[in-house]
Formats: structure tokens, sequence, C-alpha cells
């Protein structure tokens, strides 16, 4: 009799872990009145209604702490997720992927979005999926980065000297001192007390996240130069994600590629709605002249000269290039 209830508790377990969800966290240093956190409650909201078990939890303000933290998190194999670029990807073991965050490489939109359906970018995909990172989406527009300041800058030679926060990467970091600036690598959260206390001279970042880091309160100049137009990928762990059942997969990656689209609809609307208000409280605005960007343009060309520093395959820019027409 004890052998067959024992037989029966264990079945309940097994029903019962089978039945229970899987909860993804899904980390990141944005706020969630930022386009892309209303694009999140989009794409929990489709996920939910998959019914695969597969659930995901939203952490934004960098609750689950910063980038690197949660990439370092991935690799161990937990089921975390966040935000990160090609600056990043190049320092987790895929150098070439990093080229994608050069200055001023894209024209518009439509090349950024040929690349990301290249076969070029693909196969880097699969390359950093090889180093325990997961792909899970890059169709997320994050944004034209623009430049936030404490002092006017009007032409590129503006910034020389002055000290420019950036995400902590070494490609991010390079494109700001081919620009003439001195580069600080700063978690994001961080960004508004430096701005504050003198510590930085500026910083650069999407229009919507300037405004909701609230940025424009202590940095009054602001450039459009769009140095880098910057989509972005949603990463997971490799580990986690194979762990996952084939229909759980399916759902993650359908819907956060349906999210994105949804998130690229509210980025458009979002520019000029944050512009205007910035303007209305108090933020002299430069929308440079073709004349302006071209000195931008030449300064950054220094930057794609440095493949070796990068550690990039030969012939890597020309490639990319092609790739995007």
């Amino acid at each position: 009799m004890k052998k067959v209830f024992a037989v029966i508790v264990m079945l309940m377990l097994c029903v019962s872990s089978a039945s229970a969800d899987v909860v993804l966290q899904l980390g990141f240093e944005n706020s969630m009145s930022e386009p892309i956190g209303q694009a999140l409650l989009k794409w929990q909201e489709l996920l939910a209604a998959r019914n695969t078990g597969l659930t995901m939890q939203i952490f934004p303000d960098s609750q689950l702490g910063n980038k690197t933290d949660l990439i370092d998190q991935m690799l161990l194999g937990e089921p975390v997720m966040t935000l990160a670029d090609g600056a990043f990807f190049a320092d987790y073991g895929v150098p070439d992927m990093g080229i994608v965050f050069g200055p001023f490489l894209f024209a518009n939109w439509d090349e950024c979005w040929k690349l990301v359906d290249s076969d070029w970018w693909k196969n880097e995909c699969e390359e950093l999926n090889k180093m325990g990172l997961k792909v899970i989406a890059s169709n997320w527009a994050y944004g034209e980065r623009h430049t936030l300041t404490t002092k006017p800058v009007k032409t590129v030679d503006d910034l020389k000297g002055l000290q420019i926060r950036v995400p902590t990467n070494q490609i991010q970091t390079k494109g700001f001192e081919v620009l003439g600036a001195t580069p600080v690598g700063m978690s994001l959260g961080d960004v508004y007390t430096a701005l504050q206390q003198g510590t930085i001279d500026g910083g650069e970042n999407p229009l919507s996240t300037l405004y909701g880091r609230k940025h424009h309160e202590v940095a009054k100049y602001l450039i459009l130069d769009g140095h880098v137009l910057n989509y972005t990928n949603w990463i997971c762990s490799s580990m986690w994600f194979d762990s996952l059942t084939e229909e759980q997969q399916k759902a993650l990656v359908e819907t956060g590629h349906e999210a994105g689209v949804f998130n690229n609809e509210l980025q458009s609307k979002a520019n000029d709605y944050y512009l205007d208000l910035m303007k209305k409280e108090g933020v002299t605005v430069v929308d440079p002249d073709e004349s302006v960007l071209e000195g931008f343009r030449a300064k950054a060309q220094d930057f794609y000269k440095e493949g070796k520093l990068f550690k990039w395959s030969d012939g890597l820019y020309e490639r990319v290039k092609e790739a995007m027409k």
C-alpha cells in the first residue's frame, strides 16, 4: 500500500511540474513610459495568449541589474532576457557584430532592416549562439541616437574635449573618440546624477530614452546628429532556450517579432512628440544641415579604419555595406 501511495505522489509531482509555468524574467534599463516599455507589455500579452506554459515578467529601470550583469547570468543558463546591441556582442566573442553600432554606418532605416534580413546577420547570430547567447528578435527599432549636452554643440568640432557618457563597450567608446569627444563608460541609471554633478558633459540616446530618463532636466542642449540608427536585439541564454519545448521556442520568437513591429510603429510616432516636449521644457535644439552632418561623417570614417583594434575580419566594412543594399 505504501509503495502504491509513493507512486501516486510521484505521478502527482510530475504532473504538477509539467503544468507549471516556465517564467522568463525580462530586465532592461529603460522606463516603462518609453515606447519600448509599452511594446514589451504587448509582447507579454501576445506570449500569454499562446498558452504554451511560458510566461514573461518585466523589470524596467535596471531592477535586475545592468546589461552586463544580465548577460553574465545568461551565460550561466539563467532564465533572463535583456536588450543588447552589436557593440556588446563584440565584447562577448563575436567581434564582427560590433560594426552595426559604428557611427553613421546607416543612411536610413531601410538599410538597417535589409541588413537584419541578410545572410550575413543570420550567420553572425549563429556565431553568438555558439557563445551562449540566443538572439530572439532583431527587428526592434530603439531609435536614432542623438547627443544631449550641458554645453552648446553645433558642429562636430564642438565635441572636442567634452566628456560624453556612453555604454560600457569598446565600439561606442571608440565611436565618440573619433568624433573628438572624451567618452565615459557608465550605466544608464547613473547618467542623471553625473550630468547634475558635472561629472560628465553629456550623453547620447534616442529621444524617448533621453526624455524618459529626464536627462533633459540637467542638460539643455540637443543636437540631432543621428550618429547611430539603433536597432536592438532581445537575447537570452542559449542553454535556457534549448531547454524549452519546440512550441515555447516558436511562440517566443514569433511573438517577439510581432511585438517588434508594434514597437517600431510607436517609436515612429514618438520622435516628434518627445522633441516637442523637450523644446517646451527649455532644451535648445540644433537640427544640423547637410554640410554639418558631412563634417560628422568625415570624422566618423576613421572609425572604420580600426578593424584590427576591433578584431574584425578582413573586408568586413565592404561586406556589410553590400549586405544592406
